[in-house]
This record gives structure tokens, sequence and C-alpha cells, in this order.
């Protein structure tokens, strides 16, 4: 496979380079790639089963649910719903990021265990909040990952995320963002939240399903507002 041109404007401390295992971001000390082969023993349909955000993100009744990752970032997320059979339109605003997630979608299209999953992805790069309020069909599901400093305890999850807020802050406004994500008329909207941490934008949700390291609040929207 050709290796993309990926031009983007960094920061001085860091570089995107092609690696030998594919486009990497470096910088302090530290190589970060988005490797989706990583996460296929969490494929497996025994386990994907029991992962929290597909349960979060189930629809009753619905034979090819649609999902919109608005916060994508390296994509493992919205890669564990196209497995779950979820169709997923992700935004990354940072073109960093995208740059990385992108070349992920390429080297796991060659990968026959993946090339089925990743063919249910579709990354855009901007602003979701704008993308949101754009979209002419509702999603099944709007799923919310604002960045959110330590929610792990994790070192190498800690050392991925240092490289990341060089690119990218904690979400600044909760609110807005939440109200692009409700705009949509999707039938529920998942946030990933750490354990103890706040509702986002102070909304109560509908029901939670919490787990050692994350929690996700579903906000599940009436039918009268679809």
């Amino acid at each position: 496979m050709a290796e993309t041109d990926y031009r983007v404007a960094l920061p001085a401390e860091l570089e995107l380079r092609h690696g030998d295992e594919g486009l990497e971001l470096v910088g302090d000390g530290m190589v970060l790639r988005a490797d989706f082969a990583r996460m296929l023993p969490r494929l497996r349909p025994d386990r994907l089963a029991r992962e929290l955000l597909v349960r979060a993100a189930r629809v009753r009744g619905a034979e090819s649910p649609t999902v919109v990752d608005a916060t994508a970032g390296l994509g493992e997320d919205s890669l564990l719903l196209a497995a779950a059979g979820f169709t997923v339109t992700m935004f990354e605003r940072d073109s960093a990021i995208a740059a990385l997630l992108r070349d992920a979608l390429e080297r796991a299209a060659d990968e026959p265990q993946l090339a089925g999953i990743v063919e249910r992805m579709t990354l855009v790069e901007g602003d979701s909040v704008a993308g949101l309020r754009e979209l002419s069909v509702p999603p099944d599901v709007v799923f919310l990952d604002p960045m959110f400093p330590e929610r792990t305890k994790s070192a190498a999850v800690k050392k991925k995320f240092q490289l990341l807020h060089h690119l990218e802050r904690p979400c600044e406004d909760e609110e807005g963002l939440l109200a692009a994500a409700l705009s949509a008329r999707p039938r529920k909207v998942v946030v990933k939240r750490p354990p103890k941490g706040p509702w986002l934008a102070g909304v109560k949700p509908s029901h939670s399903l919490a787990g050692k390291a994350v929690r996700y609040d579903v906000i599940v929207l009436p039918p009268s507002s679809r």
C-alpha cells in the first residue's frame, strides 16, 4: 500500500513520521500510533457483547444501527461499535489525530480480520459541533467522549494522553457539545465519563453503566423530540 502524504501543522515539539508499523506521532520521548490490530481480542463475539459501550449504545429494533462518534480520537471506541454492527461516522477536528486515525483505517483495510469492520467506519475531519447540526438524517446514537484529564491510573494510557494533550485540550464547552448532540435528534446520547466524574454539562442521564475504569451515561430522547 502506498504511503499517504500527511501534511499537518504541529507544535514544534511534535513530529508525524512514517515508521515501520505505520504513521507515528513523536514527541517528549514518546511514540503514539493508532493500532486496531491490538484490539482484536476485544472484538471476539463473547467479549464484545460484554463491552459496556456496546451495551450502552445498543438500540432495540434497529437492524442497521447508526452512530456518530463526535470525539473520535484514535478510533478505538468506534472500532468496538463497528464490530458490534453499527455504521459509524467519526468526527475528529485535530488534523494530526485525524491523520493517525486515517492511517490506522487504511492499514486495517488490508487485514482480513479487520477489513469488514472498518468498512463500516467513515472519518470526517472537522468540528463535530457544526457537523452534528448539519446532519440530514438523525443517527440512532451520538457518542461523546470529551477528553478528561487523569481518567485512569494506567501509566501507558497516561503517556498516550500526554501526547494527545499537546493537540487537544479537555472539552471547554460541554454545554455546546451536548446541545449539538441533542440537536441531531438521535434515539440516545451515550457519554463516556470517569467512574466518579460529574455528568456532562450537569445533565442527569436516563441511566448509567459503570465499570471500574469508566462510566457510560445514557440520555434517552423521547420520541416526540426525534
